[in-house]
C-alpha cells in the first residue's frame, strides 16, 4: 500500500513538474519580458539611472533590436532576474556612452558596477556566470563547431539588411538576393548533415538562440522567400517558436513593418513605437 501511494505521489509530482514547465513558466516569462518591452526609452538629456539592485543584472537594450534580443533569449531560458533600461539609439544619451564604448546594445550591467557589451560577449557571460541550463557545449569541439557556425552566419546578417534597405528605396535587388538564397541554402545543408532538428543538436542550445532573431524578422525583412526551398530550416523555425524563451521575446509581424517605416524616415519615437 506504501510503494502505491509513493508511486501514485511520484507521479502527480511529475504531473505537477510538468505542468509548470508547460504552461507556468513560459507565463512567468511573457510576464517578465512584457514589463521589459513596455519600458520607454531613454534619450540624450535624460538622467542616468542609479547603481542596479543587489541581486538583479540590467539591461540597457532597444525593443526591436535583434542583437539585444539576443541577450534577452538567454536571461529568459536561464530565467535571470533583471531589468531593463531602453535606449533611443537615434538619441542616445551622454551617459550612455560611457557604459558602451560603441554607442550599441546590448549592455549588462551588474550590481557591482561591472560593464559587459557585445551581444555574444553578454550572452557567453550569462551562461558562465549564472546557474541553471547550460546553453553552451561542454566539449571543447562542439563548443568550437557552434562559435564557428556563428561565423558563418555573421556573414547573411549584412545580406539581409542590404536586401531591406534596397526594397525600402525602390533598388533592385535580385543580386543581393541571390546571394541570400545561397547563403539560406548553406545552412539548410548544415541541418540536413547534421540530422538533428536543431543546430546545436537534439535540443536548443546558445547557436540557436544567437541567430534565431533575423529569422524571426524574415518577413518584415522582405527576405521570406529565400526560406522557400530549405524544410530542414523551416522546420526549425517551426520548432524554435514554440520555444519557452521565444514566445517571451517575440514581436508580431505588424509592429516590426511600422517600427521599420518609422525608424527608416527618422522618427525621433520609433523605438517606442506601440507603447
Amino acid at each position: 500500500r506504501r510503494s502505491s501511494d509513493l508511486t501514485t505521489c511520484a507521479l502527480d509530482f511529475g504531473r505537477a513538474r510538468q505542468f509548470v514547465l508547460d504552461f507556468v513558466h513560459p507565463l512567468l516569462l511573457l510576464l517578465r519580458m512584457d514589463m521589459a518591452a513596455s519600458q520607454k526609452s531613454l534619450s540624450q538629456g535624460s538622467s542616468a539611472p542609479g547603481p542596479p539592485p543587489d541581486g538583479c543584472i540590467r539591461l540597457y537594450s532597444m525593443r526591436f533590436c535583434p542583437f539585444a534580443q539576443r541577450t534577452r533569449l538567454v536571461l529568459a531560458v536561464k530565467g535571470i532576474p533583471f531589468e531593463t533600461v531602453n535606449i533611443n539609439l537615434k538619441n542616445k544619451p551622454d551617459w550612455f556612452l560611457k557604459k558602451s564604448p560603441f554607442g550599441l546594445v546590448p549592455v549588462l550591467e551588474t550590481s557591482k558596477g561591472d560593464i559587459i557589451y557585445e551581444s555574444t560577449i553578454t550572452c557567453d557571460y550569462l551562461d558562465e556566470a549564472y546557474p541553471g541550463k547550460k546553453l553552451t557545449p561542454a566539449d571543447p569541439f562542439q563548443k568550437a563547431q557552434q562559435k564557428m557556425l556563428l561565423e558563418h552566419f555573421s556573414k547573411l546578417v549584412p545580406t539581409m539588411y542590404k536586401v531591406l534597405y534596397a526594397n525600402r528605396k525602390g533598388e533592385d535587388c535580385t543580386e543581393m538576393k541571390a546571394e541570400l538564397n545561397t547563403k539560406v541554402l548553406e545552412l539548410e545543408a548544415i541541418l540536413v548533415t547534421k540530422k538533428s532538428p536543431y543546430f546545436g543538436g537534439e535540443s536548443v542550445s546558445m547557436i540557436d538562440y544567437m541567430m534565431w532573431p533575423w529569422f524571426e524578422r524574415a518577413e518584415p525583412f522582405g527576405v521570406q522567400d529565400s526560406l522557400k526551398n530549405t524544410p530542414k530550416l523551416n522546420s526549425w523555425i517551426d520548432l524554435m517558436k514554440q520555444d519557452p524563451a521565444v514566445k517571451a521575446t517575440i514581436t508580431d509581424v505588424n509592429t516590426f513593418k511600422i517600427f521599420f517605416e518609422l525608424y527608416a524616415k527618422d522618427a525621433p519615437d520609433a523605438v517606442d513605437y506601440g507603447l
